[in-house]
């Protein structure tokens, strides 16, 4: 994973799925950043904005809070097709 694909779901280690509206820009450092929403009711936000590269990073597999035991924080979802934008 080097690129994190705009209008696809994503699913967090911790099992939860979001969507991928966009990758902005940060206005001082050109670094690239991750907007996305969460596909599931949040109390606290319903956007969010995550620096890509800690978006694809490796993550410990046996980390207790990985009910998923995925390897990378965030992993695409190819099966999931369904526009969220609407």
């Amino acid at each position: 994973m080097n690129q994190v694909k705009i209008g696809k779901i994503y699913r967090h280690f911790k099992g939860n799925y979001y969507f991928v509206e966009n990758i902005a820009l940060d206005s001082e450092t050109q670094e690239r950043m991750v907007v996305y929403k969460p596909i599931y009711d949040r109390q606290d936000s319903q956007i969010w904005v995550r620096r890509e590269k800690m978006f694809l990073e490796e993550i410990d597999s046996k980390r207790p809070d990985n009910i998923t035991g995925q390897k990378y924080r965030f992993e695409l979802c190819e099966n999931l097709q369904k526009d969220y934008t609407k």
